[in-house]
């Protein structure tokens, strides 16, 4: 007997965990009827978590928080027992910017403040990783996020047309999305992510906590699948076989060029990474930094006890069984990994090439 889970994701090459797990039979070999759904925004896709209408997902972090907060609408039942991938994504910029791969800290400010407006930047989703990130940059070059640039959301799927036709002048989004718009002549690559806060957790797995309590064994063996699969995500020897999965009109039609070069063993610097580092850890000190940037930009009350929502939303604890069961490491030493969590150290690599 199987038992049905339905998944949300979207197209991005860091959804590859739960699309590995089906095509490879991983979700099938431990009784689970994966049911995948490609959505056409994080905002579909937390909404129907929110309400129900999904079970699981491939999350962005602070985006579960926001929902599990009551910050877009009612508060959702929402957990995050696992992460799945860390880094991937690129600040991109319009080529009539001039702004190139290492743009320094003054060039960018000199150039933000030369505009006769804010230039417009999408990100894709307000609540977004992406977001909190560029903003962050931003800042490190002494930039004011909420005055020197408009912010736009759309879709990661969306953004280089928008930049090809002059719509925003710049974005941070997921790959590949900035290696197509390199590859398509609309912008260039100026840093990514990980060169603002190395290994950053960027997608989670994120579970409606109603189902989650009604159904703990599914749970379980969600994790577990997911465990495997990101093993074999995480192995450059089958990143080929992955990059043509993904790019598949079944799945979701992704660039193949454009996904290989950021699996594992691609030809570009950032690389998503999937396993290697305890990625899986949905450690509180990386929710307790997402929300203290929330606060940071007024988004949350500052009277907000934002220790007490990180305890609330990552449940490290729901996925100890599973990782000892699949030879990673003991249950009960899984909170001493909360001590090795890393954070971004201010202006270290932010303006080095990315």
């Amino acid at each position: 007997m199987t038992t049905p889970i339905r998944i949300g994701i979207l197209r991005l090459a860091d959804s590859a965990p739960v699309v590995v797990a089906a095509t490879r039979g991983i979700f099938a070999d431990l009784g689970i009827e994966a049911q995948v759904s490609v959505e056409p925004s994080w905002a579909n896709i937390a909404d129907k978590l929110a309400y129900g209408l999904m079970d699981a997902a491939v999350l962005l972090p602070p985006l579960v928080l926001a929902s599990a907060m009551g910050l877009r609408g009612a508060p959702a039942p929402v957990i995050v027992p696992m992460g799945l991938t860390q880094g991937g994504n690129r600040i991109v910029f319009g080529m009539d910017t001039g702004l190139v791969r290492g743009t320094s800290a003054p060039h960018l400010l000199g150039w933000l403040r030369a505009q006769p407006t804010p230039p417009r930047l999408a990100v894709v989703h307000r609540y977004s990783t992406h977001n909190l990130l560029l903003r962050y940059w931003l800042a490190l070059a002494g930039a004011d996020p909420d005055r020197d640039v408009e912010t736009v959301v759309m879709p990661p799927t969306d953004v280089v047309q928008a930049l090809a036709e002059g719509r925003i002048s710049g974005f941070c989004a997921g790959p590949p999305w900035g290696e197509v718009a390199e590859q398509q002549g609309a912008g260039r690559i100026v840093t990514s992510t990980s060169s603002v806060w190395p290994s950053h957790p960027e997608k989670c797995l994120a579970v409606n906590t109603t189902w989650a309590n009604a159904e703990p064994d599914a749970l379980h063996r969600l994790i577990k699948a997911l465990l495997r699969s990101l093993r074999l995500c995480d192995d450059p020897a089958e990143a080929p076989a992955i990059a043509r999965d993904l790019a598949a009109p079944a799945w979701l039609d992704l660039p193949l060029e454009a996904t290989r070069l950021v699996l594992p063993d691609g030809s570009v610097g950032e690389r998503i990474r999937f396993h290697a580092g305890e990625v899986w850890y949905p450690a509180r000190a990386h929710a307790l930094w997402f929300l203290g940037q929330m606060q940071r930009w007024d988004w949350i009350p500052p009277e907000v006890d934002i220790e007490q929502v990180a305890r609330q939303v990552y449940r490290a604890d729901l996925l100890a069984r599973a990782v000892e069961e699949e030879g990673l490491y003991k249950a009960k030493c899984i909170p001493r990994l909360e001590g090795s969590a890393l954070l971004p150290m201010p202006g270290d690599n932010a303006f080095t090439p990315g």
